[in-house]
C-alpha cells in the first residue's frame, strides 16, 4: 500500500485527501469556509484564519480512517501555472504540509490549485491515461473561467492559457444572480435545483466574444431584468445557467477550430451543473468530474503526489 497525502486550502474550502496508489481509491474531508450571510466572498485575512482552525481537525478525522505509512504530501501553493499566481489562503496548507514532510521525512510536491482540480477531474472521470496525450481542460469556478491547452510534462500539467472570461467569472455570476433571488452563498447547488423547476428550453444566447475570450458580466444585468420585470425565479436561475453554457460552447467551438477536437475535461465547482455536463457529454463526449471531486478538494494533489513520486521527482 502506497498512500500520499493531498492538502488544498482555497478562497472557499479547507481540504485533506488520502490516495491509495495501489487500490486507486481516495478517502477525502472537506469543509466550506464560512461566509456571513448575504456576503458575495470572504477576505484574504479571513480565509487564511478559517483554514488554520478547520485544517487540522480535517486532518485528525482523516486520520482516524488511516493505519500505516504516507510516502509523500502534495498540497496546492498557487491558484494556477501563470507568473505571479499567488493568493494568502494558500499559506495554511504550505505551513502545514511543509511541516509534516519534515517531521515524517517524506517528500513535499507542490502543485497549483488548477494543478489539482485537472486532476481530480481525471481521476473522477477514469481518465488519468490523459495525462500522457494533450487534451483542454475547462477550470470554471468562482475564481477562475479558464480553458487550457493541456500537453504531457514531466511536472504535470504544461497548460497553456486559450481562453478565459473578459470580466466575470462563472462563479461570481452564479453567486450575484443566486443572491439576487435570495439564495445563501455560494449559490450554485441552489440555483441549479431553482433552475431544475423550469419548463422553459435552452434557447441559444447570444454571448459577447473578442479574440477567443468571452464575457459573462451581462447575465447579471439581464438577470436583474428579468427579476424587475417579474419572472418567475426559477426561469431566471435556468437563463443564468444557460448563458454560461452558451459561453462556454462557443468557446468549443472556436478551440476545435483551432486546435483539432482534442478530449475535453471539464473541472470547477461551477461545472457539477447537471444542466451543463448533460448537454456537453451528449453532444460533445466531454468529460466531467463528479460534483464531489468538481468542486474544491484535496484528491488531485494527493494523485498528482503519488505520480510524482513513482517518477522520484
Amino acid at each position: 500500500m502506497s498512500i500520499h497525502l493531498g492538502i488544498d486550502t482555497s478562497n472557499y474550502t479547507t481540504s485533506v485527501a488520502f490516495y491509495d496508489d495501489v487500490e486507486n481509491k481516495v478517502i477525502s474531508r472537506k469543509k466550506l469556509l464560512p461566509v456571513k450571510s448575504g456576503e458575495k466572498g470572504i477576505r484574504q485575512s479571513d480565509a487564511v484564519f478559517h483554514h488554520t482552525v478547520q485544517l487540522p481537525e480535517l486532518i485528525h478525522e482523516l486520520f482516524t480512517e488511516f493505519d500505516g505509512n504516507i510516502s509523500s504530501v502534495g498540497v496546492s501553493v498557487k491558484p494556477c501555472n501563470t507568473e505571479g499566481s499567488y493568493m494568502p489562503c494558500f499559506l495554511a496548507g504550505i505551513s502545514v504540509a511543509s511541516s509534516l514532510a519534515d517531521v515524517l521525512r517524506i517528500p513535499i510536491y507542490k502543485f497549483s490549485h488548477q494543478d489539482g482540480h485537472i486532476a481530480a477531474a481525471l481521476f473522477s472521470a477514469d481518465k488519468l491515461s490523459l495525462i500522457k496525450t494533450p487534451f483542454f481542460a475547462f477550470h470554471i469556478s468562482g475564481g477562475t473561467s479558464q480553458v487550457l491547452l493541456v500537453e504531457p510534462n514531466r511536472s504535470y500539467f504544461k497548460t497553456t492559457l486559450i481562453s478565459d472570461s473578459l470580466d466575470l467569472k462563472a462563479g461570481q455570476a452564479v453567486d450575484r444572480v443566486g443572491l439576487m433571488l435570495g439564495l445563501t452563498f455560494p449559490c450554485g447547488p441552489q440555483l441549479e435545483k431553482l433552475a431544475l423547476k423550469s419548463t422553459q428550453p435552452l434557447n441559444k444566447i447570444k454571448v459577447f466574444r473578442r479574440d477567443g475570450y468571452f464575457s459573462l458580466s451581462g447575465v447579471e444585468n439581464q438577470c436583474r431584468k428579468m427579476l424587475e420585470n417579474g419572472e418567475k425565479p426559477e426561469d431566471i436561475a435556468l437563463y443564468c445557467i444557460n448563458y454560461i453554457r452558451c459561453a462556454l460552447d462557443g468557446t468549443v467551438t472556436e478551440i476545435r477550430n483551432q486546435y483539432g477536437d482534442l478530449p475535453m475535461v471539464f473541472s470547477g465547482g461551477v461545472m457539477s451543473n447537471s444542466i451543463i455536463r448533460g448537454d456537453f457529454e451528449k453532444r460533445y463526449g466531454a468529460y466531467f468530474a463528479k460534483p464531489e471531486f468538481s468542486a474544491d478538494n484535496a484528491c488531485g494533489t494527493a494523485v498528482l503526489a503519488s505520480l510524482c513520486n513513482k517518477e522520484g521527482e
